[in-house]
Formats: C-alpha cells, sequence, structure tokens
C-alpha cells in the first residue's frame, strides 16, 4: 500500500520538532518526511541533533503511531565553491548518521548547484558523491534527488542522465509535481524511463509559468534569471493529476511496497490544518 506522509514545513512555525509527530496524527497522517528544522537538520548547514534529541523524536514518533520513512536535508553538494562543497559532504556524513539512527530508510534531497555553473556543479555533484555514494549503499539507504528550479539541472530527463552515470541502484529520483513544467512537463515519458528508480513523489500543484507566450508571470528588471513555482493545494494549479497516477499506476509505482507520496503545500500556512486533511483526503481518491 502507498505510504502517505505529510510534510510537515507549513507547522515549523506554530509548533516543535518534537510535536510534528503528534500535528501529522491529528491531521490523520500515519507518515512524517522530515524537512529542514533548525533543531535537527537546517538548510546548508551543519545538523544539530544530538542522541538525546534523535531518543525523544524516535519516542515521539512512537507515541504518536506515525512513522518516518524519509528526510530531506538541503546541501550544497554540488557547490563550485570548494569550501561550501566539502562542508556540505561534512554536513551530509552527519545526516546519514541522523537516518540510520532514526531507522529512516530514505533520503530525499537536491542537487544543490548553480544553473550559471553547469558544468562545474556537475563536476562537484560526482566529487562529493565519490565520498557520499559508498557510505550510502553500505548502510542500505536511498537517495533521491529532485532537480530544483534554479539548480545546475532543472530538466527532469537530463537530470536522470545524470543520476543514471552514478550507476548504483541505491540512487533514485525524486518527482515533484509542483516542479512539473521546470522538469520540461515530460511526466506521461520521464517516469516510464524511470522505472524502478523512482524513489518519493511530492504532491503539491502549481501554475504552468509558460504559459501566455512566456507572460504569465512579469518580473523585473526584463531577463532576470528567477525561476516562479508554487506548491498549491492539489486542484489549486495546472498539473495533470489524472495523467501523473495513471502513469504511476502504469509504471507500477502504486503497486510497489516502498512507494512514498509527501504531500508539501507551501503556499497555504494560514490554513494549514485544513490542507493538510484536504490533502490526504485528495490523495486517497486519486489512489483509489
Amino acid at each position: 500500500m502507498v505510504r502517505i506522509a505529510l510534510d510537515p514545513t507549513p507547522f515549523h512555525h506554530d509548533h516543535t520538532l518534537l510535536e510534528f509527530p503528534e500535528v501529522a496524527a491529528r491531521l490523520g497522517y500515519e507518515n512524517l518526511q522530515l524537512t529542514p528544522h533548525a533543531d535537527f537538520a537546517p538548510f546548508f548547514r551543519h545538523p544539530k541533533a544530538d542522541d538525546d534529541l534523535v531518543a525523544k523524536l524516535k519516542k515521539a514518533a512512537s507515541d504518536a503511531g506515525v512513522a518516518i520513512p524519509a528526510i530531506l536535508p538541503v546541501q550544497r553538494i554540488s557547490s563550485p565553491d570548494e569550501s561550501l562543497r566539502l562542508a556540505a559532504v561534512r554536513n551530509f556524513r552527519r545526516v546519514i548518521q541522523l537516518a540510520v539512527e532514526l531507522d529512516i530508510p530514505i533520503i530525499n534531497t537536491e542537487f544543490s548547484g548553480r544553473p550559471e555553473l553547469s558544468e562545474e556543479s556537475e563536476d562537484a555533484f560526482y566529487r562529493s558523491m565519490e565520498e557520499l555514494l559508498p557510505i550510502v549503499e553500505s548502510e542500505g539507504l536511498r537517495l533521491n534527488f529532485d532537480p530544483h528550479p534554479d539548480d545546475f539541472v532543472e530538466d527532469g530527463l537530463e537530470a536522470w542522465r545524470v543520476l543514471r552515470g552514478l550507476n548504483s541502484s541505491a540512487i533514485g529520483f525524486v518527482y515533484v509535481a509542483s516542479h512539473t513544467f521546470h522538469y520540461g512537463d515530460r511526466a506521461a515519458t520521464l517516469l516510464p524511463e524511470l522505472g524502478d528508480r523512482l524513489g518519493t513523489v511530492y504532491a503539491a500543484d502549481t501554475f504552468d509559468h509558460r504559459r501566455s507566450h512566456g507572460l504569465r508571470y512579469i518580473s523585473n528588471p526584463p531577463g532576470n534569471a528567477a525561476r516562479v513555482h508554487q506548491h498549491l493545494r492539489i486542484g489549486a494549479g495546472d498539473v495533470n493529476w489524472e495523467e501523473l497516477f495513471a502513469t504511476l499506476r502504469t509504471i507500477g509505482y502504486l503497486e510497489r511496497p516502498d512507494a512514498l507520496i509527501v504531500s508539501n503545500v507551501f503556499a497555504e500556512d494560514e490554513t494549514a490544518d485544513e490542507t493538510s486533511e484536504f490533502q490526504l483526503a485528495r490523495l486517497r481518491e486519486l489512489l483509489a
């Protein structure tokens, strides 16, 4: 059965890290994906969790009856700046330790390079993975990557080529629905190409920024390199959810025992409870 997990980011402002499992359970979720948090593994910084906090988090999850199947760290492992890359590798090694201590089998992350230095970033990525991949493999973990907008690789197919070049079954792809149009709007062809290397699916909607001949969004000054997307509730944007789930069903993803779908709506914090409950109900409808 497909696991549906809550991304607790909308609750970071009103709840502590140790309250997230109870929040997820209250909203009907049986699973939680840990995302960057100041008390655990913040963006681009060294993780701040110690053994005591890890033990408390494990107990909080157990008490709430909520599993933690995945963790999302974001570190600059593809940075062309060597000092930043080395720091990111050190930080990521600690994230792997935390995943093992919490019995978390999946690490979902981003490439975190720079699009204006794509060749240098790709080289940095492979150098970082020379050190990190053997650890991931030895610990029996799955490491999945999302080609995030404003990364050195944004197109979904090209990102898969980069990942395939690592030649490891421990490496997979995070398909983020709200990044669909930056990926090239190619779910129907990309997902079959990924096959069993599709690791996780994120469920949030977005508008197609390419519409109206590129004038759907206007940002100044003209010609700037800003990337625009949203993380809206399902149905509030332009993602073709019926096509997405039909494709997931066709490739067998929805039948896999390790299948994971994460609700990650970030644009509606004011109605976070209601939105999270809506997401869970809508995902169950799509799965049915």
